[in-house]
Order: structure tokens, then C-alpha cells, then sequence
């Protein structure tokens, strides 16, 4: 793997945006720090309204400016998760942002105390009408604000908080260590967390077992390990949210997105409801791949070839362009600044993320953090950043700071609205059945990998905070019974009983964001039904980019409805899945 040295500045993000360079940033950053003090005058006079929006106001200035640099140094730590330098830097922008928080604490604590009706007052203020979903979020948050003291208490101790998952990203990045694997032809293959995944697409068999058995083995071998940290990690979200009283921690997850958990729970419901379309899809797949019964490692393999293409990056970013034409031009041209401008980091190197994000800060275009190889997969990754980023692009130029930053729940809609868009491109411009049946399929493995498999992790997730919240033992055993409980429910008995079944869950990096990935699940049951309105009618595209640059002006579930899709009716969830039913019957014609 080369080097980051090695690559190209036009294939590497531009992070002088940001800062000028590793020195800016510590200069910026003990600027910053040294006047974080200022905050202290504001203490205990917030109820003069002409005091307290000049605290806001600053607080949001040093806020965005202090995010900048946390920014800056955690793309860096990105770039290489080994570099001395970067770790050095995410480590001091974290203590400022710490440092910041703990000053700041009084702040929420003031304003918690102001009567419903001044609270109300502020609301309508027009002076304030850039913090009215501020103050909405107070009044509505006031039971969980807690009294100044403790809230600083609380700010110091958030400065520990999430070290569990810093101790699995070190170890599955850094510590991990792989060794080679043989395919058919007893041919030697490197594996590591960049081409482990690109090992379960092989159409080579024994490489697909061996990839899996060398992986799952060197996981087997600190599942306790890593199984207790991950534990903690729960613990550590089911003590906070009843710290901030609230009655567990998915009640807290979902207050904070302002997602009622008739949604969540509906979410479950609707995919039970529906788990024949993932057994069909998992049968048909073993009867094509002539197999009695699949294999863990069989899931990700297609059932027909892929088509013989390898992009270069200029390649695939035309191809993007083309299926989000329906977009506008708009949209089309901001792909093309991403490229110009260094958005994007393309390419691997060593010790870089292993996987694909998209992040941004007010006043900065977005970037976007790839391992592209050229495949067909590296070009939907694209795809689905961009989504992010542009997403972030419309609603920073759209709504001030304050309103800017819209909800994870509501992210990923974007993401994969562009990834429906690009299959639909591939699907439209096949030359033969079989071609059309492979991007059929990926519809098919998209639908099983982030709504039935995400869901599953929801409803696992939701059984070991609620495990430890109803102050029952949390053990490995207990959590890898439940996994294969799940498993076979999900998967029935087309799926090999494997070790995998049960111990899965130690590898999921997401848990570590607890409550994140049903989003992923109700994000793709948006997308069908927003790529469906996009194509089906050329005006609903201002709707949509409208949605886009919303921010976070309304709760996440007003927002979506803006692009046509209503989540608290279960219509929505049966226009997906029905969507999904027909895909189902054109593959199994197709192959």
C-alpha cells in the first residue's frame, strides 16, 4: 500500500481551508484558548436580554472557529491514524473543546431557569430569531438540564466520555494485524481492513471462506476484550441519559433527533412484517450461486458477474454527474467544484480511515474521505458522500450558523438518494440482462444490508442498553445469544449456523454511536421513495433541493415531508418495501 506521500495533491483533500498548516493550527488553537476566559463575564446576567445575545452570539463564533480546528485535526488523524503529529493535535483540540465546554456550561443552565413564558418571548423575538430553535430545544429540554454546578460537573467528565470507542478504532485500524490468505489457486493474498470486504465480493470461494475464517479467528481470539469494551461503552450511555433523566438511553438518542419511538418501533415492526422479501432475496441467491446453503461470507457475493469495467476517479465523477442530472444544474456544478477545489481524499495509503465519511463546518466547503479502487462499489461510495457533502453545502448557503447543521436522522436520506439515482443510471444504461441484473442486485443487497441488517443491529442494540438499564447481568454470553436469536429470525435457515451468528456484534463499529444505525433503515426507505418522486416528475427536484437546504430550520420528520416523505404513516414504509418486491421479481427473471 503506498504511502501518503506517494499520492498525488490532486487526489488529496485540501485542508488549508481549515488551517494554513500544522503550525496555524497551534497557533489558532492557543489563540482560541486563551480567550475562552471571556465567557466568565456573561456568568449569572443572562436574563438581561441585551447580555445574553451577545453571549450567544460569541458563543457561537467560538463554537464554529473552535470546531474549524477540531476539524482540521481529526481529518489529519484521518489521514494517518499512526502519524505522532495528528494524534498530538486531536488530543489538544479535544482538551480546548473540552475547556470550552466546561466554561460554557453555564450558559444552558441560565437559560433553563427562565420562565416558559420569557422563553416563549424569545421565540417570537425578531432579535432572536436566529436562536428560536434554540430556545425551543430549551423549553423542551428543560426537565434534562441539570443545575449549573452540575452541568459543569458534567462537562468534565464528558471530557473521558467515548474513550471506548476510541480503544476499538485503535485496535480494528492499527492493532490488528492480518495474515495472508489463499484463494482456489493457492495463491497468496494480503489482507487487512481496506481488502477485506472486496475478499467477500470475490467470485473465488475459497478466498471468500479463508478471508472470512483468518478475520473472524484473529476476532475470536480478544472477542472478550473487545466484547467488554463495548459493554462499558453501553454502560457509559445508559448511565448518562439517566444522569440527564431521561427512562433509558434510546429515549435520549431519539429526544435529541426529535424522533418519536412510535417511529423507531414502527421501523421494526414494518421490516418484521417484511422479512419474506429477505428470505426470497437469500434463496434465490443460494439456488443461483447453486449452493443448498449459503455461507456468512457468501452474503456479499453477486450472483452474476460483475460487468468488466474499472473506472479511474474523473470517470466515475462523470457518471455521478450524469444520474443526478434530474437534480439540476445546480447540483451538478458543485460536483464539479468538489473535484477543482480538493474536497475530496481519494486514494488509500497507510493507515488511513478504512472507509468513506463526509464532514463539514459552517463557513468551509464540505470533504469527503474515500479509499477508492475503481470498482463499481468505490463509485456508489462516491456517490453517497457527496450526497453528504452537498447536502451540507445547500443548507450552510441556505440557513445562518444556527440552523445549519441538520440531524444524522435526516443525513442519510441525502446519501442514498444519490446512490438510487446511480443505480438507476446503471440499470437504464445496461447492454445486457445480465449487466441489468447485477445493478438490480446491488438494489437488492442495499435493501438487505441497510434496512434488514440495520435493523437487526437496532433491535440488538436496544436489547443490551435495556438489559443493563432493567439492571440484569450483561455478559458475552447473554449478548451473543440474543445476536443469534436475532440471526435466525432475520435469516431463517438460509444461512449457515456459524460462529459469526453469534459473536457478529463485536465488530460493528456504528454501536459505538448508540442508536445510529436505524437511520441508516429509515434513510434508505426515504430514498426509495424520494428517487421514485425525482424520476417519475422533473418539477419535484426543487422540492427536494429545498429539503436539502433546510438545515435544521424544522424537526427532522417536518423536514422529510418537505421531500414527500411521511414517516409517521405507515404508507411510506409499505411504498418501499412494495418497490422492493418488484425488484425481487424482475431478478429472478433476469438470472
Amino acid at each position: 500500500m503506498k504511502k501518503r506521500s506517494e499520492i498525488e495533491e490532486k487526489y488529496k483533500w485540501d485542508l488549508t481551508k481549515f488551517c494554513k498548516n500544522d503550525e496555524d493550527f497551534y497557533q489558532k488553537l492557543e489563540k482560541l484558548s486563551s480567550r475562552i476566559s471571556e465567557f466568565k463575564k456573561y456568568e449569572n446576567k443572562l436574563i438581561d436580554e441585551k447580555i445574553l445575545f451577545e453571549c450567544l452570539e460569541k458563543e457561537t463564533e467560538f463554537e464554529n472557529q473552535i470546531g474549524i480546528l477540531n476539524l482540521y485535526a481529526f481529518l489529519r488523524l484521518s489521514e494517518d491514524n499512526d502519524d505522532k503529529t495528528a494524534n498530538e493535535m486531536s488530543q489538544k483540540a479535544e482538551y480546548v473543546v473540552s475547556n470550552f465546554e466546561k466554561t460554557t456550561s453555564f450558559i444552558n443552565a441560565e437559560i433553563a431557569e427562565f420562565s416558559d413564558k420569557k422563553l416563549k418571548n424569545l421565540i417570537s423575538d425578531a432579535k432572536f430569531c436566529n436562536y428560536d430553535r434554540y430556545f425551543e430545544a430549551v423549553l423542551k429540554n428543560k426537565p434534562h438540564i441539570l443545575s449549573k454546578k452540575e452541568e459543569l460537573l458534567l462537562s468534565k467528565i464528558y471530557a473521558c466520555n467515548g474513550n471506548c470507542e476510541n480503544v476499538f478504532e485503535k485496535f480494528m485500524y492499527v492493532d490488528l494485524k492480518l495474515d495472508d490468505v489463499l484463494d482456489g489457486k493457492g495463491k497468496k493474498h494480503k489482507l487487512n481492513n481496506f481488502n477485506y470486504s472486496l475478499y467477500l465480493q470475490s467470485k473465488d470461494r475459497v478466498l471468500r471462506k479463508n478471508a472470512s475464517k483468518e478475520y473472524g479467528e484473529k476476532l475470536s481470539k480478544v472477542k472478550n476484550t473487545v466484547g467488554e469494551n463495548y459493554i462499558n461503552s453501553v454502560k457509559e450511555d445508559c448511565v448518562f441519559a439517566k444522569i440527564r433523566n431521561f427512562d433509558g438511553a434510546l429515549s435520549r438518542a431519539l429526544f435529541e433527533e426529535e424522533v418519536d419511538k412510535e417511529i423507531y418501533y414502527c421501523l421494526i415492526k414494518k421490516v418484521r412484517d417484511n422479512v419474506d422479501i429477505l428470505k426470497k432475496y437469500l434463496d434465490v441467491k443460494s439456488k443461483k450461486l447453486g449452493l443448498k446453503k449459503l455461507a456468512g461470507y457468501d452474503l456479499h457475493v453477486s450472483c452474476v458477474n460483475k460487468p468488466k469495467s474499472k473506472f479511474t476517479f474523473e470517470e466515475a465523477i462523470d457518471i455521478i454527474k450524469k444520474a443526478t442530472a434530474v437534480l439540476g444544474e445546480q447540483y451538478t456544478n458543485l460536483i464539479d467544484r468538489a473535484v477543482k477545489e480538493r474536497w475530496i481524499d481519494v486514494y488509500a495509503n497507510e493507515n488511513k480511515y478504512d472507509g468513506a465519511f463526509s464532514d463539514s463546518i459552517y463557513g468551509a466547503t464540505p470533504v469527503v474521505l474515500t479509499n477508492f479502487v475503481g470498482d463499481y462499489e468505490s463509485v456508489y461510495t462516491i456517490a453517497h458522500e457527496l450526497g453528504h457533502a452537498i447536502h451540507s453545502y445547500f443548507s450552510d448557503e441556505n440557513q445562518p450558523i444556527q440552523k445549519s447543521q441538520y440531524t444524522i436522522f435526516v443525513a442519510e436520506v441525502a446519501s442514498t438518494t444519490n446512490e438510487m439515482l446511480l443505480n438507476h443510471y446503471f440499470i437504464n444504461n445496461s447492454k445486457t440482462d445480465k449487466e441489468k441484473a447485477f445493478f438490480v442486485e446491488h438494489f437488492l443487497k442495499d435493501v438487505y444490508a441497510a434496512i434488514f441488517m440495520q435493523t437487526l443491529f437496532a433491535e440488538f442494540e436496544e436489547f443490551s442498553h435495556s438489559e443493563y438499564e432493567k439492571e440484569k447481568p450483561l455478559t458475552m454470553v447473554k449478548l451473543c445469544d440474543k445476536y443469534s436469536e436475532l440471526y435466525k429470525f432475520y435469516y431463517g435457515n438460509k444461512v449457515e449456523n456459524t460462529s459469526k451468528m453469534r459473536n457478529g456484534w463485536i465488530s460493528i463499529p456504528h454501536f459505538y454511536s448508540s442508536f445510529y444505525v436505524y437511520k441508516y433503515a429509515t434513510g434508505l426507505i426515504c430514498a426509495i421513495n424520494i428517487s421514485n418522486h425525482l424520476l417519475e416528475d422533473n418539477s419535484f427536484a426543487k422540492q427536494y433541493i429545498k429539503f436539502l437546504s433546510s438545515g435544521c430550520s424544522k424537526d427532522p420528520i417536518s423536514l422529510l415531508k418537505i421531500a414527500g416523505c411521511d414517516l409517521t404513516k405507515e404508507k411510506t414504509f409499505d411504498d418501499s418495501f412494495a418497490v422492493c418486491r418488484d425488484y425481487i421479481k424482475k431478478w429472478e427473471k433476469l438470472i
